[in-house]
């Protein structure tokens, strides 16, 4: 008795279920992106640096901090919630990101002008002992 050959199609419906096997476990594999934790309290320097009315930007940490009125600051992600892109600055009481011209409100966060989609993360800030402290996540 001969041994069944596979035909044309069993061989390309497996090889098919094999591809879709490997494509959803590559999907389910590392990004490689890092993802933020929160770890308590950062410390980001003096709340005398951040001017009324403007901010500062701390690229390391990824946090923009605003005052937008005299002793009240706000912190905010510094990633651009359009592409990604750490914002450059505070000028003329907007936060401004310079990849595509997105600008976002010192007080909320929210997008003035886009392409920005939506508004920046907002996180909790205090002032201790004169220093910044920033909460992320």
């Amino acid at each position: 008795m001969s041994e069944p050959v596979a035909s044309r199609r069993t061989v390309l419906c497996c090889a098919a279920v094999a591809l879709a096997g490997a494509t959803a476990a590559g999907c389910s594999a590392s990004t490689g992106k890092k993802t933020e934790t929160s770890s308590g309290p950062v410390e980001l320097g003096a709340a005398s640096e951040v001017p009324v009315g403007g901010g500062k930007v701390y690229r390391e940490q990824a946090v923009v901090v605003t005052q937008p009125t005299a002793g009240e600051y706000k912190a905010f992600s510094a990633k651009c919630t359009h592409a990604g892109c750490l914002v450059n600055g505070v000028v003329k009481e907007q936060i401004q990101c310079l990849c595509h011209g997105s600008r976002f409100g010192i007080s909320d966060g929210a997008v003035q002008d886009g392409p920005a989609p939506k508004p920046l993360p907002e996180y909790p800030v205090s002032v201790q002992n004169g220093k910044l402290q920033v909460t992320k996540g």
